[in-house]
């Protein structure tokens, strides 16, 4: 057992991406301490590939009112307006925050910052830091500033496997080698769960291991039918499958082609909308992709999409690159309030982990790096509120790993569980041996409705009565709708 056995501390916080690193350093800056644990080394998590930027209304023309309406409207009716309106209000505060932490925007030479437009928003209003290389240049800053910072420990290569429970309360984390950290509030910020799906956008490690712990904690989670398809990632590319090409280019001008190279949908449309096009599109052809076409686009907005796809190969300022939709991102997550709290007293869950019901159906591009920074600085304010803990009141609970997807189970994801469900696909996804491959059929089963990423051939059309209805799934395996204020 390498180590102390135990370590206690104010925070304990499960994830080093975006969400994690912003509430630990937001916890220190309070003066507590803070145990930061990490299954890769820093600035090595999902975040740190992000291509995506910070949604935020910075621009004069821009507004709360009008950034609520476009994450409304994106969210298909399932947006949690509460929830909504705080990331608005306090994204842009986030921002200067990060600046203030040393995070270099990109900016004109008077200091304005450039604004980019990703598919859903009315208005350019999305923060990037090196093009396309956002998620690496924050959480590189982030990860330096967590380093240095000496209230936060930092356990890297340490995974967790169960929350530490006593009486119905969360005491901290069991992890995998033994060890166990002990703390008065515990937030879980392991990312989403995209990689359950064979094709996927994201690092291996994004399978639900969050959601895992909470949920076997008791917690309840919600929304698991709401996986987000991304349009454009590349695909029959030797060492790139899978490799997102950000919306931001679509935004500043690349279109899609058929086979027959005519378009054939509105570039900047929802994600939802788009990968439905693209799927429909390659069904009724046979075709394995579409053609991304970036040949007007200035190569040095986007330096490390165009120098990835030239590693693999191809040239996007001479042709066209093949695209098909991937998994990419969970609506669905731990049940949780606008602090962050779940079902579980004592255990909190932000950024990708947490369900606040902020994105609905269909998550608004670029709101997803922003809510890491609202409410994990909100989870850590709440969470050092809880009380002191005293001494052990109980052992930690014996280690044991949690349960990998085995290659079958990710196919099934991907074949009964992708942008178009048939309740026969979800019922023999429903008996998978993987526990949250069963959850996400069960939610998908119970919404008998077709809205924003979830899709139903047998049920093709929106049921008013389901809006605002979240899909809520507790210890026992069988989901209900519930409407959230």
């Amino acid at each position: 057992m390498p180590g102390e056995p135990v370590i206690c501390s104010d925070l304990a916080v499960v994830g080093a991406g975006a969400a994690g690193l912003y509430a630990a350093l937001s916890a220190a800056a309070e003066g507590a301490s803070v145990v930061l644990v990490s299954a890769t080394p820093l600035a090595q998590t999902a975040s740190y590939w992000a291509q995506g930027g910070i949604a935020a209304a910075l621009a004069v023309e821009d507004s709360f009112e009008r950034h609520l309406a476009d994450t409304e409207a994106a969210g298909r009716d399932m947006v949690r307006r509460s929830a909504a309106q705080m990331l608005v209000r306090e994204a842009p505060a986030r921002v200067r925050d990060l600046e203030r932490l040393g995070v270099r925007f990109d900016a004109d030479r008077r200091g304005v910052l450039a604004l980019g437009l990703e598919g859903g928003h009315s208005v350019r209003r999305v923060v990037h830091a090196g093009g396309s290389a956002t998620g690496r240049r924050v959480v590189r800053q982030l990860s330096a500033l967590v380093v240095d910072a000496p209230r936060i420990t930092v356990l890297e290569g340490a995974r967790a496997a169960s929350a530490w429970m006593h009486d119905g309360r969360c005491e901290g984390v069991a992890l995998e080698d033994g060890r166990a950290v002990g703390a008065r509030a515990t937030i879980l910020a392991t990312g989403g769960a995209a990689a359950l799906w064979s094709r996927t956008t994201n690092p291996p490690g994004s399978l639900g291991i969050g959601m895992s712990i909470a949920h076997a904690a008791g917690a309840e989670l919600a929304d698991l039918e709401f996986l987000q398809f991304h349009p454009t990632a590349v695909i029959g590319v030797a060492g790139r499958e899978g490799f997102l090409v950000t919306e931001a280019i679509r935004g500043e001008g690349a279109t899609l082609h058929g086979p027959d190279g005519e378009r054939f949908v509105e570039e900047l449309a929802p994600r939802d909308e788009v990968s439905r096009a693209i799927a429909r599109l390659l069904d009724e052809t046979g075709a394995t992709s579409v053609g991304l076409d970036m040949r007007d686009v200035d190569p040095s907005l986007f330096p490390n999409v165009v120098s990835a796809l030239r590693d693999a190969g191809l040239d996007p300022t001479r042709e066209q690159i093949p695209v098909s939709p991937a998994s990419h991102y969970m609506m669905g997550g731990v049940v949780c309030d606008l602090h962050g709290r779940s079902t579980v007293a004592g255990l909190y869950a932000v950024g990708e982990t947490a369900c606040t019901g902020l994105h609905g159906a269909n998550r608004l591009a670029s709101n997803s790096l922003s809510e890491c920074f609202v409410y994990g600085a909100r989870a850590a304010q709440a969470g050092l509120a809880e009380p002191a803990r005293g001494p052990a009141p109980a052992p930690p609970p014996p280690a044991a790993p949690l349960e990998r997807p085995a290659r079958a189970t990710q196919e099934a994801l991907w074949r009964d569980a992708g942008i178009v469900r048939t309740s026969e696909g979800l019922q023999r996804l429903a008996a998978d041996p993987h526990p949250l491959a069963r959850l996400v059929a069960a939610c998908a089963l119970r919404r008998e409705e077709s809205r924003g990423a979830h899709q139903r051939a047998d049920f093709p059309a929106v049921e008013r009565a389901f809006d605002h209805h979240h899909t809520e799934i507790g210890s026992i395996e069988e989901p209900r709708m519930a409407r959230w204020a």
